[in-house]
């Protein structure tokens, strides 16, 4: 058997073993010219922007450096990154290590939560490049129209619960009193780096430089959110220290529920 077959079979071993399991693993169809070319972003991003004070649209990016057609999501999600009104975030998964490339960044627990999505929005598998936004929506990561869209709609939706990340005896986030959904709300700890640059050495992308933004490296719960006023402490320094580029909060319905809340802290400005 030949290498390009050798890897071919393992890639549909994989596949069946997913499917056989209850959890599809596929990609998304390659973007045709245009899926991921020039629609413009703008009215999304301005609206995001101006919403800002309310609460900032969450996008998440599921990815991977083993997955030929995620890097013009990754291009995508870089330019949303530091765009005001948006929490942009790469959340790496491991189920494409296993075709010649493991993802330095991938991480079981980022998978686990691509499938929950999966199940939250009644989808039959998961997929890459995948961006959820704000918990509700679900499109295709690399199709800027659909992404813009998504954003746009999001950002109309009116605010609800204010959460605020304090430089404070060493940090905090606040949460404001409001209405919680019946199966309360988990609150999350997102912990990211600002860039990464990788050149691939194997698998699908071989030969390629990787830039991914707002790389997810942490995230855990906190705590649950039933409708009173809170507050969580926070560790800025100790981020700072393991190298950190920002630290953001999301408060969702459930587990994995429409976002009720956002905050973004960028650590490279914190004193």
């Amino acid at each position: 058997m030949g290498r390009k077959s050798f890897v071919f079979g393992v890639a549909v071993l994989a596949a069946g073993l997913a499917v056989w399991a209850g959890q599809a693993v596929t990609k998304a169809p390659t973007p045709l010219a245009g899926a991921a070319g020039t629609e413009p972003l703008q009215p999304a991003l301005q609206l995001a922007a101006d919403s800002a004070d309310s609460s900032p649209v969450v996008v998440e990016l599921f990815t991977s450096q083993g997955c030929s057609s995620c890097p013009p999501a990754d291009a995508l999600l870089d330019e949303l990154a530091d765009q005001p009104g948006l929490l942009a975030l790469s959340f790496h998964v491991d189920y494409w290590d296993y075709i010649g490339w493991k993802d330095p960044f991938a991480s079981p627990a980022h998978t686990q939560r691509q499938r929950d999505y999966a199940r939250a929005l009644g989808l039959r598998y998961v997929y890459t490049p995948q961006i959820v936004v704000d918990g509700r929506r679900d499109v295709v990561g690399s199709r800027r129209g659909a992404v813009a869209e998504a954003i746009e709609k999001e950002a109309r939706r009116p605010g609800g619960l204010e959460v605020r990340m304090v430089e404070d005896g060493g940090g905090k986030v606040t949460l404001s009193a409001g209405d919680a959904p019946p199966e309360g709300a988990t609150v999350y700890l997102v912990m990211f780096d600002d860039d990464h640059d990788t050149d691939v050495a194997r698998g699908e992308n071989r030969g390629r430089s990787i830039h991914n933004a707002n790389v997810v490296r942490e995230f855990r719960k906190l705590g649950r959110w039933t409708g009173e006023a809170m507050e969580f402490p926070l560790d800025f320094a100790a981020a700072q220290r393991d190298g950190r580029g920002g630290c953001a909060v999301i408060v969702q319905a459930g587990t994995t529920g429409p976002v009720l809340g956002a905050a973004i802290l960028d650590l490279d400005e914190t004193s």
